[in-house]
Parts: structure tokens; sequence; C-alpha cells
């Protein structure tokens, strides 16, 4: 999802907000590493909450599964948006009856899709789902070449000169890319699973060297071809009738349907370890699953803006989960806030750029929104 709409992060805030491409990726990296510190001090820490828990006890823990889970909620909203755009990108003229009441191509195709995907949340095992959706890495590639050879091939070219640097859209630009390393929450379930667990660090650093040359090169490309007029997702830009860009296009479509269910799994297993009622597990997990669905359905038919919603993830959540919790449970763990040395100052630098970026980047993508309802 984050590699479709870097290309309009990088238009919002111009060429030279590359720079804080590179600064987030660093940031985010290096709050990789704290969490492998933090579950090193203490190896009880197996989970995302449980590394909150061990530095703020019960609160922590709340904290950080409620912006997991909201992070993960509305990215699964997204993904019913990002459908909705390029199904009416594919068939701009198809309209939907329903009780009666016309519905635009857009929403009736979002309709479509939540149908289709509502089966997926009511399976107990996920592990065919696991590998479809494993392909998301092959995926990404397919989708990036078929953009470049779209441009070079296909008669559009990278002819676009861009801005140098766009100071009203700096806030959006930050936020998406905070977007494009939401995490985080993941690393430490990664981390317990690996049996050279010595070598974490250099995955990191392979991971993010790999997805910030794939974002870089896309987000170049991309504004290259399109400049100011790229789209939330560029596969909008794409040209319907040549091959590359269906390619590109059917791609896009197929992963969210697939990683739907995954995406917001740790939401229905929470859930349903709250409802303590006397019930058939089968139907628990049907009432919730369904119960999902509608509610990100109805969220995505109200809010169908997919660049402001994704812009106020990164901004309000992504930063949060992926850099600034991390560094507030290291300081804590570790008790490096008690003496005031070099990392100290390091990490609550980077504290103070998270914040920075959620004041100004969740104003911004909210005021956005705002404007478009």
């Amino acid at each position: 999802v984050g590699i479709l709409s870097i290309p309009y992060a990088l238009a919002s805030g111009g060429w030279l907000s590359l720079v804080l491409l590179f600064a987030i990726a660093t940031a985010a990296f290096y709050a990789g590493l704290l969490i492998q510190r933090c579950m090193d001090a203490d190896p009880t820490i197996r989970t995302y909450p449980d590394m909150g828990e061990r530095a703020f006890g019960n609160k922590g823990r709340v904290i950080a599964s409620v912006v997991m889970y909201i992070e993960l909620y509305l990215v699964a909203t997204g993904f019913l948006i990002l459908e909705g755009d390029n199904l009416q990108n594919l068939l701009p003229d198809v309209e939907f009856e329903v009780a009666g009441v016309k519905v635009g191509g857009q929403k009736g195709f979002i309709i479509i899709v939540a149908l289709i995907i509502l089966p997926t949340v009511w399976l107990d095992n996920l592990s065919l789902l696991s590998y479809v959706s494993a392909s998301g890495v092959l995926a990404s590639a397919v989708i990036l070449g078929s953009v470049i050879w779209t441009g070079a091939f296909e008669g559009i070219g990278f002819q676009h000169k861009g801005t140098l640097i766009n100071w009203g859209g700096i806030p959006t630009a930050v936020s998406l890319y905070a977007f494009c390393y939401c995490c985080h929450p993941v690393f430490p379930t990664l981390y317990t699973s690996m049996k050279k667990r010595h070598q974490f660090s250099n995955v990191l650093v392979v991971c993010f060297v790999l997805c910030t040359i794939c974002y870089t090169s896309m987000a170049i490309f991309g504004y290259l071809m399109f400049g100011s007029d790229v789209q939330s997702q560029i596969t909008l830009n794409l040209p319907t009738d040549k091959l590359s860009a269906r390619v590109a296009i059917y791609t896009t479509l197929v992963n969210p349907i697939s990683k739907y269910a995954l995406m917001v799994t740790p939401i229905v297993n929470a859930t349903k370890a709250w409802i303590r009622y006397p019930c058939d597990k089968r139907v628990v997990n049907l009432f919730v699953g369904t119960t999902l669905v509608i509610s990100t359905l109805l969220v995505a038919l109200a809010v169908p803006f997919f660049g402001s919603l994704m812009s106020l993830v990164g901004a309000f959540l992504s930063i949060t989960a992926s850099v600034m919790l991390p560094c507030v449970f290291y300081l804590k763990i570790s008790g490096t806030y008690q003496r005031f040395n070099g990392e100290f100052f390091a990490v609550s630098l980077i504290i103070l750029m998270s914040v920075a970026v959620a004041i100004f980047g969740t104003y911004t993508s909210v005021l956005d929104m705002i404007g478009k309802l």
C-alpha cells in the first residue's frame, strides 16, 4: 500500500522532501534496534504489548494495544477504498442499484469487495491466506516494474520536472513516508521466531535498505511520469488500455483481498477474548468477523479518501507505533532516561521529531478530510 502512495507523497512535498524520507527510514531502523535491546533486556517480552507492559505496567500494554489495533483497522479500511478506486478506474461507467437507490461506481465497488472479503474473515485456519499474502513481496516488485515499464515504453515518459519543495505539502509527505514504515508491532514476534536472533540487526539493515530503495525508485519515477498530477494511488494515473498498466492494477487489486483477513485477525482475536458469554466459538467468530467487515465498510463509504486516510494513519498511528513508543519504552526499560548521555539525547530527539510529525501531520490530514466531505 505504501509503494502506491509514495509518488503522491513526493509530489506533495517536492524533491527535497526525499531527505525526510531517509530521515524517517533511519529513525524507524533505529527504533527497530531499540526493540531488540528491550527484548534482550527482558526475555519475557514476546509481543509488542508485552513491551509496553514491561515499561509502564497495564497502562503501557493498553496504549500499545490500542495504537496497534486502530492502525490495523484503518489500514484494512484503506484496503476497501483502494479496491473501490482501482475498480472504478478500470470500469468507470458501471453503476449499481441497491434497494432502489443508485450507488456510484466507487462506493458500489467498495460494497462488492466487502462482500467478497467477508467469507475470508470467517476462516479459523488462515494458513492458505498466509501463503497468498506472502506473495506481497513479489507483488511490490511487479507493481514497481510495471510502472517503470509503462513510463519507459508506453509513451508516457519521464519528462515532468516537479518542484524543489512545497512547504504546504510537507506534513502530508512526511505522514505518508511514515506510513511506509509502519511495521514495528510485528518485530517482537519475528525476533522470537528467529533461530539466530543475533542476526536480527542484519535482517533490519537488509529490509530497510531494500524497502527504501523500492520506495525511492517508485517515488522518483512516478513523480517524473505524472508530476503534480499524480494521484494518491499511482495506479489511478496509469492508462488502462496498456498491458503493463493492467498488470500493475490487477496485482494491486488481488493483494488487499488476500491480506484483509490476516490484517484484522489480531483485532478479531482480541475482541473474542473480551466476549465471555457462553456461546459457540463458531458463532462468536462469525459475529465478530461480520461486524468488523461491516464497520470498516461503513467507514470506507463515509470517508472514501485513500490519500487522506493513509496520511492520518501515518501521522497519528504509524509514527507513534513504529518510532515514538519503541523509543519511550526503551528509555524506561533500559533506565537510559536516568543518564543524560549521548544516547539519551539521540532518542529524545527522535521522540520530539515523532511528536512534531504526529501533531502537524494529523492536523493536516484531518483538515484535508473535512475539506473533501
